[in-house]
């Protein structure tokens, strides 16, 4: 259930923060500022927790009230900060919570933070670019194109194109840990991509490839290691020059093998464990290789979201697979976007959670309205993540 609390000045926050913030989350929401500021090119206003009037008088744009609801009452239990862009046919941007719970320094607007699963649009949009220079064929064959990945058990061919639409039969890798209570002690671990794959395999194949469609970071991660197999270069370098270069995402990164930090400007990261209000933005993401160890901004991310849309990264026939569902049942998966409706719109987008953080890119087809959110979810891998996407996403999309 959304909190909300009563807006208050950033010097009482800081007083209240000082006075014990972390009992006051386990209590409920704390009061702080929502910044918010309408159009989408609009610096955030000063002005704390005003909705912006003409953007909430003007019906064909984003509900400002909904938002600045939705961003109110930040820190509470449930998140400590929150970062929204809505673009489109008018825009809103809104700033909420605290960027270090200990100090009560209020968020920062430009944060990095870890994107999670929104890194496998990166990954899908990659591969698909090599499918339009003629280098991967979607129909083409894992057992082709890393030979000896796959064991014998594995009598049905893989394809690119199954991996992409989560259709490849493949079984979940091996992790650090699957929620943040049992990843926590493993967090300064490594975790090689070829481990968590080998882990996969060794399971053999959960269905015949093409036949189902299952959710898991494991496509991406085989599709991390085609990439640099088919290119003779680094996935992170090739997310450089194809991806973020090309569309300016200047603050967009993936972090070295074993680096645990989030470099530049950033919002702390905290979950819940065992009653405690624990930070944890420092965290080891080998073995979400390709899928979910994106760094990256709410600006850099609406730059990916405009671009990918208007096929200035994906060249069309290519564009069309990420819009495209496979046909097998309950189906809402294309490569990488999923379909989704909201309130009576269809939205195509993704989301994902690393501990202490969430985030999702979402956008009408036609770029009509877009939203990309970062949320610093203190349950980021449990309900979280959902209640994140039901207090900040569908205000977005609700005219």
């Amino acid at each position: 259930m959304r909190r909300t609390g009563r807006v208050s000045s950033p010097a009482r926050r800081t007083a209240l923060v000082a006075a014990g913030l972390v009992a006051a989350l386990a209590a409920g929401p704390l009061a702080a500022p929502a910044f918010a500021a309408p159009g989408s090119s609009a610096p955030a206003s000063s002005t704390a927790g005003s909705p912006a009037s003409a953007s909430a008088r003007d019906t064909s744009g984003p509900d400002a009230e909904a938002l600045s609801a939705a961003l109110a009452g930040l820190p509470d239990h449930d998140a400590t900060a929150a970062l929204v862009r809505v673009g489109g046919n008018g825009g809103w941007r809104g700033t909420a919570g605290v960027r270090d719970v200990r100090t009560g320094a209020p968020a920062l607007e430009n944060a990095r933070f870890r994107a999670g699963s929104v890194t496998k649009v990166v990954t899908a949009a990659i591969v698909l670019q090599l499918a339009a220079e003629g280098r991967i064929d979607l129909d083409g064959t894992v057992q082709r194109y890393l030979p000896g990945l796959l064991t014998k058990d594995f009598k049905e061919p893989v394809t690119v194109r199954q991996l992409l639409d989560y259709t490849s039969g493949l079984q979940p890798g091996a992790s650090l840990g699957d929620t943040v209570e049992a990843g926590y002690p493993h967090r300064f671990e490594t975790l090689t991509p070829r481990q968590v794959v080998a882990a996969s395999v060794a399971r053999g194949p959960a269905y015949t490839p093409g036949t189902r469609q299952t959710y898991g970071n494991i496509h991406y991660t085989v599709l991390g290691l085609l990439v640099e197999k088919v290119t003779g270069d680094s996935y992170a370098h090739q997310a450089q020059v194809r991806i973020f270069r090309p569309l300016g995402m200047r603050h967009s990164s993936f972090p070295a093998a074993g680096d645990t930090r989030i470099h530049g400007p950033h919002n702390r990261g905290y979950d819940w464990i065992d009653g405690k209000l624990v930070d944890v933005t420092e965290w080891n993401m080998t073995d979400r290789f390709a899928a979910g160890d994106l760094v990256s901004t709410t600006a850099d991310l609406e730059r990916l979201l405009v671009g990918l849309f208007r096929g200035r990264v994906v060249p069309e026939p290519q564009l069309r697979e990420m819009f495209t569902l496979p046909d097998v049942p309950d189906a809402h998966y294309g490569a990488a976007l999923e379909r989704i409706e909201v309130n009576g719109k269809v939205v195509w987008g993704k989301g994902g959670s690393r501990p202490g953080y969430t985030a999702a890119i979402a956008a009408t087809r036609d770029l009509s309205r877009t939203l990309v959110y970062s949320v610093n979810s203190t349950d980021a891998k449990g309900p979280g993540q959902q209640a994140a996407a039901e207090r900040f996403a569908f205000p977005a999309f609700n005219r």
